[in-house]
């Protein structure tokens, strides 16, 4: 039931812009947020999880999370995972295309990691494509290592994962490898729990 592993938050080019964005506000997915949700998951993913995908998830609190990130009132990225036992599975993480290179996507993370220790997590784990080099330093970044791969786990582009885990991170060292990726961001994330 897992899906691809997308995070885009690669560098984005130096082009004039509007004024400087609003906070990214980091929240419960809830279903209001699924038509944007799919808008995104379309345009990122070969093969785009559904609507009762995700209100399946939605309907399994107890070992779901599904986060959104808005900024000046749009839905701009989505991230979510799966517990068992202490292992937390993350699911997916996309960002819209025209927000990466914004760091939504460690915003994110840091979230996922977050309520993943809080509901017992003492190991993160996810797959990635072996071509996504940007996804697979981001989750360096927060202390995930190969630990194998999964031969045409990928199908519908014909390419492999790679299986990264991250351990200890119930750990006040990785609580501290948190604070210092989030001391990085040029402005806090503000986390709504509704």
């Amino acid at each position: 039931m897992t899906g691809p592993s997308h995070d885009g938050d690669v560098p984005a080019p130096a082009v004039p812009g509007p004024a400087v964005p609003g906070p990214v506000i980091v929240q419960p997915m809830r279903r209001r947020h699924l038509p944007s949700v799919l808008r995104i998951e379309k345009q990122v993913y070969p093969r785009p999880w559904t609507m009762s995908l995700y209100l399946g998830e939605l309907a399994l609190p107890s070992t779901r999370c599904y986060v959104v990130a808005r900024q000046d009132g749009r839905l701009v990225g989505y991230a979510g995972f799966m517990m068992s036992l202490d292992e937390c599975h993350i699911t997916t993480v996309a960002v819209d295309p025209v927000c990466q290179g914004h760091r939504i996507g460690t915003r994110l993370m840091l979230v996922l990691a977050a309520r993943a220790v809080a509901r017992g997590a003492a190991s993160l784990t996810l797959e990635v494509r072996m071509s996504n080099r940007p996804a697979q330093e981001l989750y360096r970044k927060f202390g995930f290592a190969p630990a194998g791969v999964r031969k045409g786990y990928y199908a519908e582009v014909n390419e492999d994962a790679l299986v990264m885990w991250a351990h200890d991170v119930n750990t006040a060292a990785y609580g501290h490898r948190l604070a210092a990726i989030e001391a990085t961001l040029p402005a806090p994330t503000v986390v709504q729990e509704r």
